[in-house]
């Protein structure tokens, strides 16, 4: 039978369909009007208080400016040039290094392995949660006042258990030696919630099949979590690893509580170098130099770990 005889409805298919794309152009139609509605008031205000801001401090890091008035004094690099020469900063730079440090080989492993211990569903599992991820809920002053009562030689709790013991108080917080040290171990607590939690969600999302093939297969419980949890945690690690890494750069709020970047600049940050030598000596063109090399560090180390470890993320 020739094709002019058939059916219209007898036709054999010639494989095109129209209506899908005519669905998939209504559909993104259909987002314009969104767009329309909802990019402009978002991208103002991203512009008022994000990228002018950022291009002023830009602008005010080539004067000698306090602050008042208008910039006045150019002197071009001469604030960087400070800055490096700057050993307070140096400081600054090497703590900033011993956070990062610290939060990925220390942080991140214990809230993993305390993930591991709590993501099942035991007596008693929410309300170990609970109580890890408290400290995280804490403001960071108020943490930081905590730690500093606790660290006390005099009143607080360290202090009362060496007076106990019938030996010397230590103070802490006064010893540039030790100092950083402490603040290190109070960073570990601060925040190993908020990443147990994340690891937890990862668990969680792990099909139980596969861990029960695991079993079935005669795997130990290291083996199944280093050759099938942790690859299935990948991109949670990874995710788990930039938080800590950009939050460890922009540590500030609770440093200034606790040792206010003391004694002798031995706990600077380079956010509390900005503030101390900055802005509370109004010397505002330094600090906005101060904050532009900080920015730059953050957003090169934030691009280039997700396009080296995030990309398929």
């Amino acid at each position: 039978m020739s094709d002019s005889l058939m059916p219209a409805n007898a036709r054999p298919s010639t494989g095109v369909v129209t209506a899908p794309r005519r669905g998939r152009r209504s559909l993104a139609h259909s987002k314009w009007p969104v767009l329309i509605l909802f990019l402009p008031p978002a991208l103002l205000v991203f512009t008022v208080l994000v990228i002018l801001p950022m291009g002023e401090a830009a602008w005010y890091s080539f004067f000698n400016w306090n602050g008042y008035g208008s910039p006045t004094q150019w002197i071009g690099l001469r604030n960087y040039q400070l800055i490096f020469r700057n050993s307070a900063f140096t400081q600054a730079l090497i703590n900033n290094g011993l956070i990062v440090l610290v939060s990925v080989c220390v942080q991140i492993p214990l809230a993993l392995w305390l993930a591991t211990m709590i993501s099942s569903r035991i007596k008693g599992a929410l309300l170990f949660r609970l109580i890890f991820f408290l400290p995280y809920v804490l403001a960071d002053v108020a943490a930081g006042m905590i730690w500093r009562f606790v660290y006390d030689g005099d009143f607080g709790l360290v202090g009362g258990i060496a007076h106990f013991l019938g030996a010397e108080a230590p103070f802490w917080l006064a010893d540039r030696d030790v100092a950083m040290y402490a603040i290190l171990g109070v960073v570990v607590w601060k925040y190993f919630g908020f990443h147990m939690m994340l690891f937890i969600a990862g668990l969680q999302a792990i099909d139980k099949s596969v861990l029960e093939a695991a079993d079935i297969d005669g795997a130990t419980g290291f083996q199944k979590f280093r050759l099938v949890t942790l690859p299935l945690l990948g991109s949670t690690v990874r995710l788990s690893v930039f938080f800590g890494v950009v939050g460890s750069l922009q540590l500030f709020d609770m440093i200034m509580p606790l040792t206010g970047g003391g004694p002798s600049n031995s706990t600077q940050t380079m956010v509390t170098f900005l503030y101390n030598f900055g802005v509370t000596r109004m010397q505002i063109g330094f600090g906005s130099a101060v904050g532009v090399v900080l920015f730059v560090i953050c957003v090169t180390l934030a691009f280039s770990y997700k396009r080296v470890f995030m990309r398929n993320d």
